[in-house]
């Protein structure tokens, strides 16, 4: 059985930072992509972030990049989610989400990734 599970957000200050994990379990193939997704209150879950095994291939969104970084660990079974100089934009119930790596490009579509974790809420206060 396949489960994501998320930790990390809070309530933080604009301009400060905070650090996503989401650690795995069940994805016994070695070919996993990784993703990270949010959703506002009242909008639709968007991508933020994704990240090959390799760690050497990364896409982010044009919001976030530059300000946050995806990491994983992969024999720690972990994926990372860096979040930097945060905006009140920012404030979202963040979720870790995977997929078998099929794409030739990674992918930013959430219909594109079959295992999600329940989430956790990032607030950025002004």
């Amino acid at each position: 059985q396949v489960q994501l599970a998320e930790s990390g957000g809070g309530l933080v200050q604009a301009g400060g930072s905070l650090r996503l994990s989401c650690v795995t379990s069940g994805l016994t193939s070695n070919t996993w992509i990784m993703g990270w997704f949010r959703q506002a209150p009242g909008k639709e879950r968007e991508f933020v972030a994704a990240i090959k095994r390799s760690a050497g291939s990364t896409l982010y969104a044009g919001s976030v990049k530059g300000r946050f970084t995806i990491s994983r660990d992969n024999a720690a079974n972990t994926v990372y989610l860096q979040m930097d100089s945060l905006k009140p934009e920012d404030t979202a119930v963040y979720y870790c989400a995977g997929t078998l790596d099929r794409w030739i490009n990674l992918p930013s579509s959430r219909n594109a990734y079959d295992y999600w974790g329940q989430g956790t809420q990032v607030t950025v206060s002004s």
